[in-house]
């Protein structure tokens, strides 16, 4: 579950926000709570220092005495894992924002289209709370439901769906602790979506989905057999598959 803080000196934004978030949070089924909303940036420091906060939404430019970045950091200097995220109608302090190492900034006026987008990418970020998007170098946000399989192509990985196939420079080693637990390596060069294998041809070994298809390393065979064995769909042929 994830805590989020909101803080904005506009009552009728801060207000706004709390709705949008509210409405996306049971839309995709995130566990996730705003915990606390203020329009005094004192009163949200100070429900900081005794509350576990995992996302900060503020405005940039507060009017209660200290300013949105100077409660970052006040925040960031405790805490270095909470996700911080502005939100601005002055786009010249949207540089300043980096320093305190922000996840995103969103322009005002902001539209519930923007903050979801924000909410993918960080839920694709976050794999401890069961992330239901992958996020390719922030430029493709990707339902992991939809992936078949991810293949290692040198230095890039290409995500392969039904219908498209993604590509980013990027390593299984960074992807690998945002999948959820239905994804296994099966080969070297493979990572693959469990629960959208059609068949699998023992004497290959190679696994089938609709319309691609990927292949068992001799590395990763006991592994991969193991998780299988936990689904029924391919009980026919694990025995040959072990075998071979």
């Amino acid at each position: 579950m994830l805590n989020f803080v909101l803080c904005d000196d506009n009552e009728s934004i801060l207000n706004r926000l709390d709705s949008m978030l509210n409405t996306l949070f049971l839309k995709h089924d995130y566990e996730a709570q705003i915990t606390f909303k203020s329009n005094n940036a004192n009163d949200v420091l100070s429900y900081t220092k005794s509350n576990k906060v995992h996302v900060l939404i503020l405005d940039i430019h507060l009017q209660s005495g200290i300013s949105g970045i100077e409660l970052a950091e006040k925040v960031r200097k405790t805490d270095k894992s909470v996700y911080i995220i502005f939100t601005t109608g002055h786009l010249e302090y949207a540089l300043l924002a980096y320093k305190v190492k922000t996840f995103d900034y969103i322009a005002k006026p902001f539209t519930i289209e923007r903050i979801e987008e924000t909410l993918i990418r960080l839920f694709a970020d976050t794999p401890n709370v069961h992330p239901k998007y992958l996020s390719l170098n922030n430029k493709n946000i990707i339902k992991q439901e939809d992936i078949q399989y991810i293949k290692k192509d040198g230095m890039k990985l290409i995500v392969y769906t039904d219908s498209n196939q993604y590509e980013a420079y990027t390593s299984f080693n960074k992807i690998e602790p945002c999948l959820t637990e239905n994804f296994v390596r099966c080969h070297k060069s493979y990572i693959a979506n469990v629960d959208n294998i059609k068949d699998i041809e023992p004497m290959s070994n190679t696994i089938k989905f609709d319309n691609k298809e990927c292949y068992i390393g001799p590395k990763y065979k006991n592994n991969f057999m193991e998780v299988l064995n936990n689904y029924g769909n391919f009980s026919n042929n694990l025995d040959i598959i072990n075998n071979a």
